[in-house]
């Protein structure tokens, strides 16, 4: 099986990532995935696990942890989900991704796996997401890793990750998002987030709503877990922006943790005051690591940190014109995404090249973008579950701001280019999957492209 074998393979399987309709609640319990991973061997119990789990936030989070970690030494894995360009994302070694070949070698190992040797068995088959999971568990045991940071996928409680014992358990920001799998209340969502807190373990908590963290406190309680939280068990400081001219072209902020170890002074390429946030939530979650008596000393995390990469949260693509590439997906993250951007990129006019999954909340995040009235170009991503550039724009447009349609995100990129004047921001927001089509279209990365999951509209042939 070669790489593109592989991928074939794979889109064969069940994908409630990509289902083109409304998301709905797709298991109710875990052992399929159990069952898949004891056909492996249990390759999820070889390494120390930090499991991180959050509606806002967790990617940048485990990314950081992780690279910390491999700057500390240690052989590290790292599973995160969703990829914006391609597969081999999903699962890294040692801060990369998995080469092609390795990639392929995991798929046709695990691929007669796939589902239980009886056929009666009322499991079936794996989906892909839960295919993936155990792939980079078994790679991650394969190579020997001694750390894995494996982000949830989707709430916490039912994900497929969830079978992990962790050496930490993290969780971030919680907001109002995939309502219709994980309830339509602060709480609700919370209490599937908090599913990922195990018997006797360490949890970190991230700075909550009132009403998410009584439900994380009481599941920590229940639990018996030791619970850090951060704004109160540790804290931070920003220093502000770094001076990208100073600091060789790189954009970024400094910011000193005050944790229960000690202090550090850091720097970290990413952008955002919430990104302050995660970066005290990692050293909180690193610190738990030491306190077990793993090696994770203070100069590790400062340069773990420094070089950490996480594409596509408020990034700058472009320094003239100004391009900027953020996927914020729900209300929160775009009012934490516009509150930002003023304070690290000031500019005169905004200009947007915005698209929409069909199951967010559009209209409210329109009604935000809308406050700082911006020039719209709106778009598309080849993602199934994209909302057409006809009905973005007409959010737009009742909203009192005209909006241009366009084919795709790089044909509304380049219309953003024209209109953008020296002092301008050109900002590619509203799934990650536009931002990850704004970073190919700015960047010239050649993606993988699946014909068979494009929108019905506009496929081919």
């Amino acid at each position: 099986m070669n790489y593109s074998q592989s991928i074939d393979a794979l889109l064969s399987l069940v994908d409630h990532e990509r289902s083109p309709g409304p998301r709905q609640k797709a298991i109710t319990d875990l052992s399929r995935m159990e069952g898949f991973l004891e056909r492996l061997g249990n390759p999820h119990r070889r390494a120390v696990t930090v499991h991180v789990a959050g509606t806002k936030g967790k990617g940048s989070t485990a990314a950081l942890c992780d690279s910390a970690l491999t700057a500390a030494g240690h052989r590290t894995g790292f599973a995160s989900s969703p990829h914006i360009h391609h597969f081999r994302e999903r699962v890294r070694l040692d801060g990369e991704p998995v080469s092609e070949d390795k990639f392929a070698v995991l798929v046709e190992q695990l691929w007669p796996l796939r589902a239980p040797e009886d056929p009666l068995d009322g499991d079936g088959p794996v989906t892909l997401f839960e295919f993936l999971t155990g792939m980079a568990f078994q790679c991650f045991a394969q190579e020997g890793t001694a750390f894995q940071t494996i982000e949830v996928g989707l709430g916490g409680r039912l994900d497929a990750t969830n079978v992990v014992t962790p050496g930490v358990a993290v969780i971030t920001s919680i907001s109002m998002d995939h309502t219709a799998i994980l309830g339509d209340t602060i709480e609700e969502i919370a209490g599937e987030k908090a599913g990922i807190i195990k018997e006797g373990c360490t949890v970190v908590c991230a700075p909550q709503f009132p009403e998410a963290k009584a439900v994380v406190r009481g599941q920590a309680a229940r639990k018996n877990a030791k619970l850090i939280e951060v704004g109160t068990d540790v804290t931070w400081n920003g220093r502000g922006p770094l001076d990208s001219h100073s600091n060789g072209g790189s954009f970024g902020q400094g910011l000193t943790v005050m944790g229960r170890l000690g202090s550090y002074e850091l720097t970290i390429p990413l952008m955002g005051a919430y990104q302050l946030e995660n970066a005290a939530t990692a050293v909180a979650a690193l610190e738990a690591l030491a306190e077990s008596g793993h090696h994770v000393p203070r100069e590790a995390i400062a340069e773990g940190f420094a070089r950490v990469s996480w594409p596509g949260r408020m990034e700058v693509l472009s320094r003239q014109p100004m391009v900027v590439a953020d996927g914020a997906h729900n209300l929160y993250s775009m009012e934490c995404l516009l509150d930002s951007l003023p304070r690290y990129l000031p500019h005169k006019r905004l200009i947007l090249v915005a698209g929409f999954s069909r199951d967010k909340s559009v209209a409210q995040m329109v009604q935000r973008l809308c406050r700082d009235n911006p020039v719209v170009f709106a778009t598309r991503s080849r993602h199934p579950r994209s909302l057409a550039p006809s009905s973005v724009a007409r959010h737009f447009e009742e909203s009192g701001i005209p909006a241009t349609e366009t084919a795709s995100t790089g044909e509304a990129l380049q219309l953003a280019l024209e209109e953008c004047g020296p002092d301008d921001l050109v900002l590619v927001t509203g799934s990650l999957f536009v931002a990850a089509e704004g970073r190919e279209a700015a960047l010239g990365i050649e993606p993988e492209e699946y014909p068979d999951l494009l929108p019905q509209d506009l496929r081919t042939g």
